[in-house]
């Protein structure tokens, strides 16, 4: 059968066809498609597969590790930075291993679109010595998902599938299978201590992890996702990786007259690297991300035969492109079309009707009164509160530092110190700051924006939204100092006195801006 759908779309339908039983994530641009399109599969309503949101990336990649250890397969999607909140089960997991298929999903976004950092999650798989999958298209996003499940049950360990931004968010042609495998049956692991990472199980497991390493180096130079080409003219090889291998192939028109080892499965096939090391004069490295591949290749001695962005070739930062690549080559190709004057630079902004707006109205009124404030902000739609004609925020930084990075300045001595946060964001790692809070009665003033859903990445479940105040006075807030207000114009007043008032209170306190989500609400009516 064939579909137009995107890379993201792609890896789904392929791990539904081979056999999943829980989908496990928490939104994140540009992984936020594969669970959508999970959650509005027919096969995965048929068959019964979880596909609810998790409250962060720690909690889903556990979820679904619980799944592997019953014996059925799962997978864990969340963006690049995410992989950062999900860090200690996933490399504990690669310790404890598997038992149903595991795959850990991540997709990079070179050149930041949405997000803080540009970091390269192969060096996350590297660490925890696993092997990981970085599909060249979108048939691969597909055609990987059967063979990582099998990879995974095969060895008993997760598998990281790396996507990246444009692979993720663009569209092809896809051949899928006539029908879906079926899904594993319950099955307990047949050694079972060696989920429990006690130092002397531990040990061991990490003894054998690291003898495992020789098999997941062979299983790579075997790997159908990993290909050398022969070409006529040994001046100069290609190593190529991911979607970058297609960057190349467009580049040369299809027809690359260079030697050209395409990777997509890493540990690093050694010996397929050696042999296009031997023929030719001079290696190129084209990735997606950071030199992740060239850095090993040139080595501490810095071998000056290996280029790529460590060298200047290619950008060091950001995404790559066929024109980019085609320069690196020296091949004639026509430079971009220049943006017209015509065309102006609109920042983002917040929606029309949006209750940011409110919010940052009454709180720039009410903080305007004191000497020397600081609001903290942090990731969501209201980080726009950064920009004009706001210029509400001095900080974003990761999710839930609002609540902690307002502490740490209220220590230092700074007040008003304030922070601001939205309930998807609270749930997700702003409550332990909350708990610090509330062990010191820390001068801040914690303002968490509840717009009722996730509003930054298209509207996804907010699993606390609407019971905040509950789940702070639950942590030990003060129910004095736990205020609600409905940020809207004709509240205006009102809600800059309850603000003033709360930030002149010498403790800590939660005040719950509470109105749905524009987008949300148009979306209902």
């Amino acid at each position: 059968m064939k579909k137009i759908l995107l890379g993201d779309e792609a890896y789904a339908q392929g791990v539904l066809d081979a056999g999943l039983s829980g989908c496990y994530a928490y939104p994140g641009t540009p992984s936020t498609e594969i669970m959508e399109y999970v959650q509005n599969s027919k096969l995965a309503a048929e068959r019964n597969i979880h596909r609810e949101w998790s409250s962060n990336e720690k909690t889903a990649m556990e979820e679904a590790l619980g799944v592997s250890y019953a014996g059925k397969r799962a997978i864990v999607c969340m963006k690049h930075v995410g992989l950062n909140v999900a860090g200690d089960g996933f490399v504990n997991s690669a310790v404890t291993g598997t038992n149903g298929g595991l795959l850990v999903t991540v997709a990079d976004d070179p050149s930041m679109h949405s997000s803080q950092n540009e970091q390269d999650s192969r060096f996350y798989a590297q660490f925890a010595m696993i092997p990981c999958i970085e599909p060249s298209s979108q048939q691969e996003c597909y055609d990987l998902a059967k063979y990582a499940f099998e990879l995974s049950e095969k060895n008993e360990i997760p598998v990281l599938i790396r996507l990246t931004t444009r692979l993720s968010h663009s569209r092809s042609n896809i051949e899928t299978a006539d029908a879906p495998s079926d899904m594993n049956a319950l099955h307990q692991p047949t050694n079972p201590r060696r989920f429990v990472l006690l130092p002397a199980i531990a040990k061991g497991n990490v003894k054998k992890l690291c003898e495992k390493q020789a098999v997941f180096e062979k299983l790579s130079e075997e790997s159908p996702f990993n290909k050398l080409t022969d070409g006529a003219d040994k001046s100069l090889g290609i190593v190529a990786t991911g979607i970058a291998y297609n960057y190349v192939m467009e580049a040369f028109g299809g027809n690359c007259p260079y030697p050209i080892l395409k990777i997509s499965q890493y540990p690093l096939p050694k010996k397929q690297l050696s042999t296009l090391l031997n023929k030719c004069d001079k290696i190129m490295v084209v990735e997606e991300g950071a030199p992740f591949v060239e850095s090993q290749l040139r080595g501490p001695l810095e071998d000056p035969r290996i280029m790529g962005r460590l060298t200047g070739h290619l950008p060091r930062t950001g995404e790559l492109n066929p024109y980019l690549v085609a320069k690196a080559f020296n091949l004639k190709v026509a430079e971009p079309p220049a943006i017209p004057d015509l065309v102006k630079v609109r920042p983002p902004r917040l929606c029309d009707g949006c209750p940011h707006v409110s919010t940052y109205n009454a709180l720039k009124e009410a903080i305007a009164k004191f000497d020397d404030p600081r609001v903290f902000g942090d990731i969501g739609c209201y980080t726009l509160g950064a920009l004009p004609p706001f210029q509400a925020i001095s900080s974003c930084v990761d999710m839930g530092a609002s609540v902690t990075m307002a502490k740490g300045a209220a220590d230092a001595g700074i007040h008003p110190s304030v922070a601001v946060i939205g309930d998807s964001t609270f749930t997700h790692s702003g409550m332990t700051g909350i708990l610090d809070a509330v062990w010191e009665n820390a001068n801040i003033t914690v303002m968490i924006l509840d717009n009722g859903t996730t509003g930054m990445t298209g509207g996804q479940t907010s699993i606390g939204a609407g019971r905040l105040e509950t789940i702070c006075i639950g942590l030990g807030v003060n129910p004095d100092h736990v205020k609600v207000i409905t940020p809207l114009p004709q509240k205006h007043a009102e809600n800059v006195e309850i603000i003033t008032a709360e930030l002149q209170y010498e403790g800590l306190s939660v005040i719950v801006s509470r109105r749905e989500c524009i987008q949300t609400l148009r979306r209902k009516k």
